[in-house]
């Protein structure tokens, strides 16, 4: 799902500045979520663990919100309607349900569990997302990483992969970006990026390797996993930072266990996020907001039934940069 709070958050970081970060005491920095109501009384609640003050950026992931399970009997499910994007990709990953896609590449696809479905956002694009009639429960994360700024007015894209599952000792593994275990995704990127699903027997381990180069981050969806030695809890985030050569992660629950490691080298550009944009200038935030607002740049999505998102109004202050603390 996309970003579509009305008062989107402006978020300073500073190497003073701590918002849910938890030491590890091995070298794993812990980011604890934040809730995120979207929409009404009845609208799902996601966990937000990225962008933090803290910590904005994992390798040029930006953005992570981690979903249900959603009764979608009690909540309604999902219903976001025709909205834009800028300065990104987004990656769409289930882990029950099922959503239906629609953009104005005129795309109609569908995200199902296992299953990748990557949208660039580049110069602008617009796309819906509605959980379909299938669906009962709705489980997932949604994630966007940030264009470099040589690519960030590049075309309209939409790419869907389904990975194959591999094993490696005691886990599971699907690589839908980058490569681990053998297993390499053709998903085209714009920087090195790793993203992938991890499953865990009760009481079962595994070491990867992991390219010194990245720093990489482990969110648990279920279950308890120790990552290098420290614990993280369901919707924790656990950051790991470069030059650390591999990932050890035991499950130390009784049932399954499921995470989504993401990696990547350091993201250095300073980035604007605001809404669904993502900017180098508030002028450039500005311009991108004036032609959504006015019908122009992002194209339009057919077969929804309903009016596009309206931009939430901007501050009416400099949006500021984010900056990760080293």
């Amino acid at each position: 799902m996309s970003n579509v709070e009305t008062e989107p958050a402006q978020t300073r970081c500073g190497p003073e500045e701590n918002d849910g970060e938890r030491p590890g005491g091995t070298g794993v920095e812990v980011l604890t979520p934040r809730d995120v109501p979207l929409g009404g009384p009845r609208a799902m609640t996601v966990r937000r663990t990225l962008p933090q003050r803290a910590r904005t950026t994992i390798g040029a992931w930006c953005f992570a919100d981690h979903y249900g399970p959603d009764d979608v009997a009690r909540t309604g499910g999902m219903d976001v309607a025709p909205h834009p994007h800028t300065g990104l990709q987004t990656v769409s990953w289930l882990f029950s349900g099922e959503i239906e896609h629609r953009d104005s590449l005129g795309t109609h696809a569908y995200v199902r569990p296992g299953e990748l479905n990557l949208m660039t956002g580049g110069h602008g694009i617009s796309h819906s997302e509605v959980s379909t009639a299938r669906t009962t429960v709705l489980h997932g994360v949604q994630l966007w990483t940030a264009l470099p700024a040589e690519h960030r007015d590049t075309g309209r894209d939409f790419q869907h992969y389904v990975p194959e599952p591999v094993r490696l000792d005691g886990a599971g593994i699907r690589v839908f970006l980058g490569s681990l275990a053998g297993s390499v995704s053709p998903v085209r990127t714009f920087t090195p990026l790793l993203g992938a699903e991890l499953t865990l027997a009760p009481d079962a381990g595994v070491t990867l390797p992991a390219d010194p180069a990245f720093e990489h981050g482990l969110l648990v969806d279920q279950g308890d996993i120790t990552l290098n030695g420290t614990r993280l809890t369901p919707a924790d985030l656990g950051y790991v930072p470069l030059g650390t050569p591999g990932l050890t992660l035991h499950n130390d629950s009784t049932t399954p266990s499921r995470a989504i490691l993401l990696g990547g080298p350091p993201f250095e550009e300073e980035i604007i996020m605001w809404w669904n944009f993502i900017g180098r200038s508030t002028q450039e935030i500005a311009q991108a907001r004036e032609d959504w607002m006015k019908g122009r740049r992002f194209g339009e999505v057919t077969g929804y039934d309903g009016d596009p998102l309206p931009a939430p109004v901007l501050p009416n202050v400099p949006l500021k940069p984010r900056r990760n603390r080293r």
